[in-house]
């Protein structure tokens, strides 16, 4: 498994041009009331998937067999709680940090299950699941704590949203709220401006999702206010000036900064992600963050999809022009690249194309062609099943 580490900016004194950071714009206000399910899935979107799958539909039917194929899904699973979770480089030591992130895929996976069959047993064993965890954990440490806290933080809320909002009957669903806002918020909720952008997108994502289950205005607007500035440092689009904006409080400020910052990319067009040059797999756990966040945001009134539309239909045809096969060009990335983006883009792909009507060729031929995306066994997870050709 590749683990991101912070990037460590050298400050060039013989720069001349300096770039001013990007400003913080006011965050929109969370809603007057929050809308439950309402974390990445929402109950319309998960009556369509039901309805699709029941009626033996493609390519739904296909990405939910799959699912209910995989460890994720079996009913005999035992959680592996620890009450540390401490996760350094390379995940070296990994003690606990592979089994937290699975057990909370675990449980979403459960609970999609339970909400297509209506079998008990799958709502209760992703309780179980979670009862195990919130009676448990009190803390991530080591250097990669953030990320893991981000990744474990973002499948969580998905699972407990389903649950407590579908199904009747889970006496500690209180404790598990103490534990989001107790022991993941606070590790993460100040995002990590000088970090590759996957980092603060992912742990915008987990926040937004936490604050939705926990009903926390505050921490909702906090998480948008980051992503808000963030995701314009994350993905370059011309209309932003010669050089990409950069990430307020990172301390990038010249133009030697941000091409290191940049993996060395001196050349910018429409679409380029920060982690572009780094490698593509990278690049998708940051545009699936983004994609993630919008979602959680558009499920509680807010239109996110409307700010950085222009954002993710560039940087999603970028990328999959060329996991598509298109030669790269020598001015990009030295001209090689990695093909591990992954299953990174149906959700993207839904809300630009099937909802807002977009054309992305590029886009709609690597989705169609990686259908059913599964799961990185990290935070993304049966998107196919849940977002292909969603109308709602």
């Amino acid at each position: 498994m590749k683990v991101h580490r912070s990037v460590a900016v050298v400050v060039s004194l013989l720069a001349s041009l300096t770039v001013p950071a990007a400003t913080v714009p006011s965050a929109t206000a969370a809603p007057a009331a929050f809308t439950h399910p309402g974390v990445l899935v929402s109950r319309p979107q998960l009556d369509f998937m039901r309805a699709k799958v029941n009626a033996g539909a493609q390519p739904w039917k296909s990405a939910y067999d799959a699912m209910r194929g995989t460890a994720y899904a079996s009913l005999t699973r035992t959680a592996k709680p620890r009450a540390v979770v401490e996760c350094g480089p390379y995940s070296n030591p990994n003690l606990g940090c592979t089994d937290e992130r699975q057990d909370a895929l675990a449980a979403y996976t459960l609970s999609l299950i339970w909400y297509v069959t209506r079998d008990a047993r799958y709502a209760q064993k992703a309780i179980q699941i979670m009862d195990a965890w919130s009676a448990t954990i009190r803390d991530h440490t080591n250097s990669n704590a953030p990320l893991q806290t981000a990744w474990a933080g973002s499948s969580w809320p998905r699972a407990a949203e389903i649950i407590k909002y579908t199904y009747t009957g889970w006496p500690n669903a209180n404790r598990f709220a103490t534990m989001l806002r107790t022991v993941y918020l606070p590790e993460i909720q100040n995002g990590r401006a000088n970090t590759n952008g996957n980092w603060e997108l992912s742990m915008m994502e987990a926040p937004l999702g936490i604050a939705v289950f926990i009903e926390d205005k505050a921490a909702y607007d906090k998480a948008v206010g980051i992503f808000r500035t963030r995701m314009p440092a994350y993905v370059y689009l011309t209309t932003d000036g010669s050089l990409p904006k950069t990430p307020p409080g990172s301390g990038i400020d010249t133009r030697a900064e941000i091409i290191s910052y940049w993996h060395d990319q001196s050349t910018f067009v429409d679409g380029l992600s920060q982690e572009t040059c780094r490698d593509f797999a990278h690049t998708g756990y940051g545009i699936a963050a983004a994609a993630h966040f919008a979602e959680t945001a558009r499920h509680q009134g807010q239109d996110i999809w409307g700010e950085i539309k222009d954002r993710m239909r560039h940087a999603l045809g970028l990328h999959t022009k060329y996991e598509n096969g298109d030669p790269v060009p020598s001015w990009l990335c030295g001209g090689s690249k990695s093909r591990e983006l992954g299953p990174t883009t149906e959700v993207g792909y839904n809300a630009l194309s099937t909802r807002l009507g977009i054309p992305m060729a590029n886009t709609q031929k690597y989705t169609e062609q990686h259908r059913p995306q599964g799961t990185d066994n990290l935070f993304i997870a049966w998107e196919t099943l849940t977002h292909a050709q969603n109308p709602s």
